[in-house]
């Protein structure tokens, strides 16, 4: 028996069958795979509306105006030579034997955190003409510092017996031995008491005199290390 082949017509029927098939099927994926969606979302706040993470913050501040007590009067000053502590008119016009003293206040700024103080030896002060080309009269002075938490005269009684003295030696070379600790907030005042004198018998270049000391001047510039705790 002879097959009838299908005809152009009966071929494209069934075409249009299949892709009317295969449009349902893609409808019916589609469908599936539509949903609703979401996202949710978290901030660190402060409970106020602001950023609630965050560092704090490290600053000391010193107070070279006696007797301290004005909160405007201490300033922050990192680079040297920072600011002037005045050791009086006599400390121009040194004779072997004499002491002069100046003092300095320092404290840790409002809304810094607490940290400690160290002493470092003293330098030349930048940008401050001196007269010690030899470096004779810096070699020759010598320091102590003391310091306490409380104010007292900044005079030969500060070194009393008793005192906190954290620097005894040299002026080139002399630096503390102990740290000091400043409170948070401003808690706390650390005082110091700089004493600088030129000795009876000083130190001397090899091959000086006292009297080539004489007309010389210097600039010592300290630096205060300090560190969070």
């Amino acid at each position: 028996m002879k097959r009838t082949r299908p005809t152009d017509t009966s071929r494209r029927n069934k075409t249009l069958a299949i892709l009317a098939g295969g449009t349902l099927v893609g409808v019916a994926v589609t469908a599936t795979l539509a949903a609703w969606t979401d996202t949710e979302w978290i901030y660190g706040g402060d409970g106020a509306g602001g950023p609630g993470v965050g560092t704090s913050t490290f600053e000391a501040e010193l107070n070279t105006v006696a007797p301290f007590d004005d909160d405007a009067d201490f300033v922050n000053d990192e680079t040297n030579p920072g600011q002037a502590i005045v050791f009086g008119l006599d400390a121009l016009a040194l004779s072997p034997g004499d002491s002069v003293y100046a003092a300095v206040a320092l404290r840790s700024a409002p809304d810094s955190v607490g940290g400690d103080l160290l002493l470092q030896p003293a330098v030349a002060a930048d940008g401050i003409a001196s007269d010690d080309p030899d470096g004779a009269l810096t070699a020759a002075l010598e320091l102590r510092v003391a310091t306490s938490d409380t104010i007292a005269d900044c005079d030969i009684d500060a070194f009393a017996a008793g005192a906190t003295v954290i620097a005894d030696g040299p002026l080139a070379t002399a630096g503390a031995t102990a740290e000091q600790t400043l409170d948070a907030d401003a808690g706390s005042v650390q005082y110091y008491c700089f004493e600088i004198t030129l000795p009876d018998d000083p130190t001397l270049p090899g091959g000086g005199t006292l009297d080539d000391l004489m007309g010389l001047t210097v600039a010592p510039a300290w630096e205060f290390e300090a560190e969070s705790f």
